[in-house]
């Protein structure tokens, strides 16, 4: 048995984003028993994941891990990308497909995120604790029609909560659904903030991440008293590269939890599915995904409710906070040495604007 680990990546308007994208596979690519290690993308980019999954029959894959290069568990997760696989299982009956599961709600996530806000001059250790007390922190996410994907954001915002010292977390989105990031910085000056710290949940960067540096700006300039800083997305952080190892590892031996080839939702969906979405190119049929999408990313599927039953994600993680956090709004302060993981790119791991 020949077996290839296919990485799905979003794909971006934005070259530099889509070249991130290449880089991370190469980089864990690089740490992988695997023989073939290969990259596509959703939308945006090529090669799509037809063209993908052909790359790694021409090498001889007898076995294929399909594996999201994704947050969250939406509509790509959910419909487009089995949707392809089933293709492929047509195309390719003698190649066994295995499908494997979005990075999720994940410890290690949370770790990522201590670092970029530590990177961006918060966390243990590098303010007084009266500015941590005036200090929210806001999470923004891409949004997604998918309530299902929205709700886990809010999760690990209140995961993240639980973990700081800092008086708020609040959440955000940059499009698709509410609350807006301004409506974000909007409530946490409301609140009592003086100075706002931007956690952009987003994997690379892109057109949404270079869109919020310009919003930084217009936030400075509304809001004069306040300080915003801009920490940097996920990148190339160590433990983002250990996660997508850990999934494909997943799929290459078919223990992933999350199954989507049988669900009867799913296949309902697919009856009704938009047709714009799921056209077929002249190149084998491969998805080409003409979103016409503003933003990115922004997926207002109207099937993808269909598809927001519970899926059994079982993400291992019980977090029975049993330990009275006494959360009067003054976190204990507890010291989480976090190792200084702050990666620099182009030159540049946050943006400060303000005092």
């Amino acid at each position: 048995m020949m077996n290839a680990v296919l990485f799905v990546g979003h794909g971006s308007k934005d070259a530099e984003g889509n070249e991130e994208v290449r880089e991370f596979v190469r980089s864990i690519a690089s740490k992988m028993d695997q023989p073939i290690v290969e990259t596509c993308f959703l939308e945006f980019e090529r090669p799509t994941i037809a063209q993908g999954i052909e790359q790694c029959v021409q090498q001889g894959a007898t076995q294929i891990a399909v594996v999201p290069i994704t947050l969250f568990s939406a509509g790509h997760a959910k419909i487009h990308i089995p949707a392809a696989i089933d293709e492929a299982r047509l195309r390719y009956p003698s190649v066994r497909f295995n499908y494997g599961r979005p990075i999720g709600v994940h410890e290690q996530v949370l770790d990522i995120l201590a670092s970029r806000l530590e990177a961006a001059g918060t966390g243990s250790g590098t303010a007084a604790e009266a500015e941590l007390e005036q200090t929210a922190v806001l999470v923004v996410g891409r949004g997604s029609s998918d309530a299902d994907a929205n709700s886990d954001l809010f999760k690990i915002s209140r995961l993240f909560w639980e973990k700081l010292k800092v008086k708020w977390v609040e959440t955000a989105f940059i499009g698709v659904t509410a609350p807006l990031v301004d409506e974000g910085i909007e409530r946490c000056i409301k609140l009592g903030a003086r100075k706002v710290v931007i956690l952009p949940y987003f994997l690379f960067t892109g057109v949404l991440m270079k869109r919020m540096e310009q919003m930084l700006l217009q936030f400075s300039e509304k809001y004069p008293e306040q300080q915003f800083i801009l920490a940097d997305y996920f990148g190339f952080h160590p433990n983002l590269q250990l996660i997508l190892r850990e999934r494909a590892l997943e799929a290459v031996q078919g223990e992933t939890k999350m199954n989507c080839d049988m669900c009867q939702y799913r296949l309902a969906a697919m009856e009704h599915i938009d047709h714009h979405h799921h056209h077929h190119d002249d190149d084998h049929h491969h998805h080409g995904h003409d979103h016409h999408h503003d933003n990115d990313h922004h997926h207002d599927n109207d099937h993808q409710h269909v598809h927001n039953h519970d899926h059994d994600h079982d993400h291992g993680h019980d977090h029975h906070h049993d330990h009275d956090h006494k959360h009067d709004h003054d976190h204990e302060h507890h010291h989480h040495d976090h190792e200084d993981k702050q990666v620099v790119k182009s030159g540049k791991v946050s943006r400060s604007i303000g005092d």
